[in-house]
């Protein structure tokens, strides 16, 4: 509605001087800008005002609107505005665009729309039980008209300002609410207030219940008089009580194992109602959930997993296990089985299945058994899938184990008969079948070659892959090479049979010839190793020889087990059999062919030889010297051709003399004349040295401020009174006390004791002037410089700042803020030259002030800014 009758009559009288008497009205195909007040905005014609009628000139229609301050209920097209749809008062602007045409100047033209405040009309009645929670305080204006406005302040009736959505959880009673929208100039004078009253209803409280999960069976001692009430909370009083067990409405007490004892397991719902003493408030009910299980006892139960198999089988086995309840009957259900497998594809799986008349079976997943072995199958837990593990049931040693048997393999096997003579028994030793296991098999071989014999059979205990069977001399008859091959083999115990095709050859020789037969045995000396050598083996490859000594040294009758190369075979004479020195006659007595097991008795095959005396073992004193020195081996005492020394009493090989010499113990023996060496003498060498020094925690870091010297780093280790220091651990310079340190310098540090040696080893430090945290954080920022090459001042620099704070830097700025120099503790000094694009001709700094800021980067300290004069 228009309120101002003569604004409209001015804007009237305006269209028509304009309509008559200018010639360039139709120039402006959007007319001119318009205005338009509505303060009484809940008239229900405000719902449709059009804008297009607001406009000045000569609009030409069809053109399109657009609301400029994005309010709403303006239709874009028609131009038609409803007012009612605006969520606040004020003055809102809205532009009419009009469709394009030729020749005109101005296409658009603005209306602006004053919208007046509106403060709602209240609802007569808002009732809420508190139940509900929260209430829309602009709930109780009236829905059948205008909704207020929204940019108003809600206040309650102690003037405290509101949110419009209050909770009124805790609230009983009347309460009084403000709303106060604020006045639009041209239409209000002062803020628009409306006043609602809330009733609220307290809702009746049966409380918030604490559910109760118990095992009947084991927990029930103290809950014979169980008050309901303590599994309420914030319940009202004088509710009623229903469920099993109530005796009365008011008597919340039972006696749950009564209850367990008479009704068994189960759910029990007792239920607390609280009735409403007003309609607006529905009666509350709090139900309590109590649940009682029973324990089930798997005490004397048995498991067996079906089945064990070979080897071969893995691929094509299926499992499955079968629980056979124990000494208490368990009810046919349903259960949850959580078991655990062994093993390298072991696990714990759950899995549900049904015990019906005492038995439960379940699969057991074949991935688990994918190799050779023995699975144990253990039962950890077996609960009912109804049951909400209130009772931990009995389970104890509810295992079994389930076996892949391998097959026997032969693998890699390696079959070796024994030589034999004609018409003997033949040893076979089966070794190398590390892929069988201890245990019992049968065999089944042929015999092909110098004797032949199919399909024989022979039964073999294995033991660490190593067995023997026995080739019956029957099937010895003819000397030769007879081939035996494994064809067959089976495990006697798991019925896992296998093919096998290992073969070995079976020698079976005549008796050895001994027409050339002859032993030599050179002259040795005593408690060496005499060897034996014997002659015209011919083609024996492996013999055993019996003999016997006589003279200076005499013995019994001796064996020795000679493998023959070309002819010939030594052996090493016991020492214990050659204790005194002198002539020495060795006679043989027996030879045997240990491949074919024939043996020849022999006559007048001897030799005779001399063991000769050693020296005594020299005399010796312990020794002791320098490390750095490097004694070697040349150095030690006695000395001389006849002494050799020795890095242990039973080393062969003597130590060359320029071996250096460490700690320990060195044996020196004498050789005489016949070659003959004595018994080693013990010398304790001694080699001497410093222990290095051990910088002391932190000892390498000092402040540069104190200027600290070699004397100062020295302070800091273990040994300060004999550490010397040079600047290179191998032909390095001493360095002197006064010698100052510089940052990340190395040292490197020896032992040099007054007496002693100098140390072998050493310890290098790279020192670091920047630990000034004990000192003053003190430091002088000049306030100016002259960089005009006098070498009097000619850079900026922050003395000693780089020991304080090492990871500083430096901004300089001139006057208008443009950069000029970015320096750190690399970069410590400006010489008044532009190292930034700035602009500055040449890139020097005329005279006059700069800014800088300097960053300290250490302990949170702030930047610090400052000026300074440049004045060349």
């Amino acid at each position: 509605m228009v309120k101002n009758y003569a604004n409209f009559l001015q804007y009237l009288l305006f269209f028509i001087f304009l309509t008559v008497f200018s010639p360039k009205i139709y120039s402006q195909c959007a007319g001119t800008d318009g205005a338009v007040t509505i303060c009484d905005v809940e008239d229900i014609s405000n719902r449709s005002v059009s804008l297009f009628s607001y406009l000045g000139g000569s609009p030409v229609p069809g053109g399109t609107w657009s609301g400029d301050d994005s309010s709403r209920g303006l239709s874009t097209s028609t131009g038609i505005l409803n007012a009612q749809a605006i969520r606040a008062g004020g003055t809102y602007q809205y532009t009419y665009t009009a469709p394009a045409a030729t020749g005109c100047a101005t296409n658009t033209a603005k209306v602006l729309v004053t919208i007046g405040a509106f403060e709602g009309y209240p609802a007569p009645y808002a009732t809420k039980c508190s139940d509900e929670n929260t209430y829309n305080l602009f709930s109780a204006f009236n829905s059948t008209v205008i909704s207020p406005h929204t940019n108003g302040i809600w206040r309650d009736n102690s003037g405290t300002i509101v949110n419009s959505v209050i909770s009124i959880t805790n609230m009983n009673g009347n309460y009084q609410y403000s709303y106060t929208v604020p006045p639009v100039l041209g239409c209000d004078t002062a803020p628009l207030t409306t006043t609602i009253t809330l009733t609220v209803i307290r809702a009746p409280q049966s409380g918030t219940a604490s559910d109760l999960t118990l095992c009947g069976t084991t927990d029930l001692n103290g809950y014979t008089a169980l008050d309901l009430t303590t599994r309420l909370s914030g319940q009202d009083p004088n509710g009623s009580w229903s469920g099993i067990g109530i005796t009365s409405p008011s008597n919340p007490v039972i006696n749950l194992k009564q209850i367990f004892a008479v009704y068994g397991p189960g759910t029990y719902i007792y239920n607390y109602r609280v009735l409403s003493d007003n309609n607006n408030c529905p009666d509350k009910t709090t139900p309590i959930i109590i649940t009682l299980e029973k324990r089930l006892d798997f005490t004397g139960a048995k498991i067996e997993v079906e089945k064990d198999i070979c080897e071969n089988e893995i691929r094509t086995a299926t499992y499955s296990a079968t629980i056979t309840q124990g000494l208490e009957a368990i009810p046919d259900a349903e259960y949850w089985v959580t078991f655990n497998v062994s093993g390298p594809n072991g696990g714990t799986e759950t899995i549900r299945a049904s015990f019906v008349n005492g038995k439960l079976t379940f699969p057991i997943d074949s991935s688990y058994f994918r190799q050779v072995g023995i699975f144990n199958v253990t039962i950890t837990n077996i609960a009912a899938v109804n049951s909400k593990g209130a009772c931990r049931n009995i389970i104890n040693n509810l295992n079994t184990n389930l076996q892949i048997h391998t097959l026997p393999y032969l693998d890699g096997a390696v079959l070796t008969p024994e030589p034999t003579c004609q018409n003997k028994n033949a040893l076979v030793q089966l070794t190398n079948a590390l892929r069988l296991a201890d245990g019992n098999y049968n065999i089944r071989y042929n015999v092909t070659g110098s004797n032949t014999a199919l399909g024989q059979t022979a039964n073999i205990t294995v033991a660490g892959g190593a067995s023997s069977f026995i080739i019956p001399a029957g099937l010895n008859v003819n000397s030769g090479i007879s081939s035996i091959t494994i064809t067959n083999i089976t495990n006697t115990v798991t019925g896992c049979t296998n093919t096998a095709t290992i073969r070995g050859d079976l020698i079976i020789n005549p008796l050895p010839n001994t027409s050339q037969l002859s032993v030599a045995v050179n002259d040795y000396c005593l408690k060496s190793p005499v060897t034996a050598t014997i002659s015209g083996l011919g083609t024996l490859t492996d013999v055993t020889v019996s003999y016997m000594l006589q003279d200076s040294n005499l013995s019994t009758l001796e064996t020795a087990v000679l493998t023959v190369s070309n002819g010939k075979a030594d052996f090493i004479i016991p020492a214990d059999l050659l204790l005194n020195t002198g002539s020495t006659i060795i006679s043989l007595i027996n030879l045997k062919n240990n491949i074919t097991s024939c043996d020849i008795d022999l006559t007048n095959v001897i030799d005779t030889f001399t063991i000769n005396p050693i020296p005594v073992k020299p005399t010796v004193s312990p020794l002791s010297f320098c490390k750095v020195d490097e004694a070697a081996v040349a150095n030690l005492v006695p000395n001389g051709n006849q002494y050799k020394w020795y890095s242990s009493e039973t080393a062969a090989e003597p130590l060359a003399v320029t071996v250096i010499l460490e700690s320990g113990n060195y044996y020196v023996r004498e050789t005489s004349a016949a070659g003959c060496t004595s018994e080693p003498a013990l010398v304790v060498v001694t080699v001497n040295d410093s222990q290095a020094p051990v910088l002391n925690s932190d000892g390498q870091n000092f402040c540069g401020l104190t200027s600290p010297t070699i004397a100062d780093l020295s302070n800091n280790t273990n040994i300060s009174s004999t550490v010397v220091w040079y600047d290179a651990p191998e032909n390095g310079n001493l360095l002197s006390a006064s010698t100052p340190l510089t940052e990340q310098g190395k040292y490197y540090g020896f032992n040099f004791p007054a007496s002693g040696c100098f140390s072998s080893e050493y310890i290098e430090v790279t020192v670091a002037l920047t630990d000034c945290d004990d000192v003053p954080h003190d430091f002088f920022i000049p306030d100016g410089f002259s960089p005009n090459g006098d070498g009097v001042n000619d850079s900026f620099v922050i003395k000693d700042i780089e020991f304080l704070y090492p990871n500083y830097t430096l901004e300089i700025y001139n006057r208008y803020g443009n950069g000029m120099y970015k320096g750190d503790n690399n970069k410590p000094a400006w010489d008044g030259m532009n190292y930034e694009k700035s602009g500055i001709a040449g890139g020097v700094a005329p005279n006059g002030v700069y800014f800088y800021v300097l960053h300290f980067n250490k302990d949170n300290k702030p930047p610090k800014q400052g000026r300074l004069y440049l004045n060349r």
